[in-house]
């Protein structure tokens, strides 16, 4: 036992660290900011260890159900891809309702609402703003960068976002999060009475102005702050009068400057540099920035202190950092990661799931599982998340007789892409089915492809894969839905259409006065079949004659499904000069050219049978004429049978499924034309059907 006078002395020494420790807490630990930087102090590295310190600090962060706004300017096809990526990372790790406020262009609106709609989150609210209203505000400021006037437009979201959200994260579409964003709302509580904008210190030299000769860059604070993540506290930035202080200090530094090298991140820096109590400096790990030339490496020691890392370099993927493949594996992480999987529901928050997904989710609840044809049902109310023009799109001027080439493909048909682009000169519309990550490698497999590269006209939408049925007919209606033409050529991906088809139909449209016509007309388009991969195909509907006299060609299907395209009556179209009327049979499913408005597939048909059968059923109950073009032409080319119709051959419950969906089809057809759709019931025979 210790002497009373050492007991004394332990216990005085116990009750000052005690002491310390309180005191440190309140001014250090409820304070991450004027913690580290303490710590910085005596490290002697105020770079590197204001960073180190971040990963045993942890903010106290908001009540889980708390609604976090986020706000992101985003203009184009290839900025529109970015985003997805960035809101995957953020959904991933996010505990709390997010409210996406997006600054958009027409196209990358169109994209995103289509995106957002169809995936369905639970707990995420969007809304948009329209750019093109706040060019006239930015216009004025020339821009070097890349970004355009786009990358102006952080400046004003003061203005524009409703007056009543007080704070906002606004984010670069380049960045990647690997911890919980709610985490970073936290810092918004260290912020000072004065301050207003929370930024991370910039990680390369371009402030400091020493680069290369002659550089001056906009006047900063030290190197000044990057703005690929941003804390705006918005109701304090409307009292200071952000606008004026901004447009003030632009104006008076373009008199010397002529124009931003780094848009809004200059303008920024230039009010900060004239009043620094404005900002609060947020730990770098919640901003590493990566490029070739800057000191993100200084910012970090684990993986575990990383929260958001920025590709702040036009060459993305491909810079250079000792820790690159680090990255890259983490950003493609995201890209391959499949959306569905987020749509997960927030515990302990109310749903707040979108009216459709609600229901969805009641129809779903209501299906049997124990019935044979569940799979089919649950598929048929499958909602498939939609990525439409997923690739940089320029549509071709408008013209009154163009068509459009609307098809469907899976992964496996990819390869047929670039022998359609040789036969059809015109623009098309395809919708892919495919996983997150088979869309990663068919962007590589066109930007690696001098055929597939040069087309612009040709718009890829991606329909997310989902349920072990493929949902043809649900396919064929996103890319009918974005087809831009007034007619529209509806192929499947295995057909080459003859070389000179494009150009033929749209003279045929013209000669025969269609958009004059009163009465509907469907273009058939007759169907023919080879059975030898290598083929030499034919240049004219005589060399055609030639290979089917040969044997070399068939008319489509003849041998196994006769049924399909007999009404097309090939032996009349052996010796036509005009184009020539035909009527509807049972079973009946030419290739035709409609108007773009023409009814859309029923989506009650999955996987393998009568999905296009069904569809010329509806357009002859619609009155449409059938005219079949006596010198057009599509080849069906071989490949191997797809996993459904497998599945058709050789399950019976298959086959019945379909049977009971064809039932229902024409109940369907009797409840909307009546007496006029009794034809359709009577010609309804069992029978093996074909798609």
């Amino acid at each position: 036992m210790l002497p009373r006078g050492r007991r004394r002395a332990l216990g005085a020494a116990t009750l000052l660290l005690l002491v310390v420790v309180v005191v440190g807490f309140f001014l250090f630990g409820r304070d991450p900011e004027y913690g580290l930087q303490a710590a910085a102090t005596l490290d002697g590295d105020p770079y590197g260890s204001r960073n180190r310190s971040t990963s045993n600090l942890q903010p106290l962060l908001p009540p889980k159900c708390e609604l976090l706004h986020v706000a992101i300017v985003c203009a184009g096809h290839n900025s529109s891809r970015e985003v997805i990526t960035l809101v995957k990372s953020v959904l991933f790790y996010r505990k709390n309702p997010l409210h996406l406020h997006l600054v958009t262009d027409a196209v990358a609106r169109s994209i995103l609402e289509t995106h957002f709609r169809t995936w369905m989150v639970p707990a995420v609210a969007i809304r948009f703003y329209d750019a093109e209203e706040l060019k006239p505000l930015i216009s004025w400021i020339p821009n070097k960068h890349y970004s355009g006037l786009y990358g102006l437009m952080k400046l004003v979201l003061p203005s524009i976002l409703p007056l009543s959200l007080a704070r906002v994260v606004v984010l670069d579409t380049d960045v990647t999060f690997s911890s919980d964003i709610a985490e970073l709302w936290a810092l918004f509580a260290h912020f000072s009475d004065k301050q207003v904008i929370g930024l991370v210190e910039n990680q390369s030299d371009w402030y400091l102005g020493n680069l290369w000769k002659n550089h001056k860059p906009w006047p900063a604070l030290g190197r000044g702050f990057n703005t690929g993540v941003i804390l705006l506290r918005l109701d304090r930035l409307r009292q200071s009068g952000w606008e004026q202080m901004w447009k003030l200090m632009a104006k008076r530094e373009l008199l010397t400057l002529q124009a931003t090298s780094l848009a809004d991140q200059d303008v920024f820096n230039a009010v900060i540099k004239e009043h620094p109590e404005l900002v609060h400096p947020l730990p770098c790990v919640w901003n590493v920035q990566l490029s070739d030339h800057t000191l993100a490496e200084r910012c970090y020691l684990e993986a575990a202190d990383l929260k958001v890392i920025h590709w702040n370099s036009p060459k993305k993927l491909r810079v250079k950092n000792k820790h690159a493949e680090f990255f890259r594996n983490l950003h493609l992480t995201f890209l391959g990661y499949d959306g569905k999987l987020l749509r997960r529901e927030l515990f302990g928050c109310p749903s707040q799931l979108p009216p459709e997904a609600e229901q969805l989710q009641q129809a779903m609840a209501q299906l049997d599982e124990a019935e044979p044809c569940f799979e089919f049902r649950q598929q048929q109310l499958t909602v498939h998340r939609v990525h439409i023009t997923f690739l940089p799109h320029r549509p071709p001027p408008p013209r009154p007789h163009d068509v459009t080439l609307v098809a469907q493909l899976s992964m496996d048909r990819l390869q047929m892409l670039e022998a359609l682009c040789r036969h059809w000169p015109g623009p098309m519309s395809l919708a892919l089915y495919l996983t997150d990550a088979e869309a990663q490698q068919f962007l590589h497999f066109v930007g690696t492809s001098p055929v597939l590269s040069a087309r612009k006209d040709v718009a890829y939408h991606v329909v997310y894969r989902e349920g072990p049925l493929y949902p043809v007919n649900q396919l064929r209606n996103v890319a009918l839905a974005q087809a831009l033409t007034s007619y529209v050529f509806l192929s499947d991906i295995d057909f080459l259409p003859a070389y000179s088809l494009y150009d033929y139909l749209r003279a045929s449209i013209e000669q025969l006065e269609l958009s004059s016509l009163k009465q509907k007309v469907a273009l058939v388009v007759p169907a023919f079949e080879t059975l030898h991969y290598r083929f030499s195909f034919p240049n004219s509907k005589a060399e055609l004659l030639t290979l089917l006299d040969a044997g070399s060609l068939h008319t489509f299907r003849y041998h196994e499904w006769p049924q399909g395209h007999a009404p097309t009556d090939y032996a009349r179209w052996r010796e036509a000069q005009a184009p020539y009327r035909v009527q509807w049979a049972a079973d009946y499913e030419p290739y035709v050219v409609v108007p773009r408005d023409c009814p859309r597939y029923d989506p009650r048909f999955v996987g393998f049978g009568w999905n296009k059968v069904a569809h010329i059923i509806e357009l002859d109950a619609q009155e449409y004429e059938l005219l079949v073009l006596p010198e057009a032409f599509s080849i069906h080319l071989p490949h191997a049978p797809s996993l459904d119709i497998s599945r058709f051959r050789s399950s019976p419950t298959y086959r019945d499924c379909l049977q009971a969906f064809k039932e229902e089809f024409h109940q369907g057809l009797s409840r909307r034309y009546g007496a006029a759709a009794l034809k359709y019931l009577t010609a309804l025979q069992p029978s093996q059907s074909r798609a």
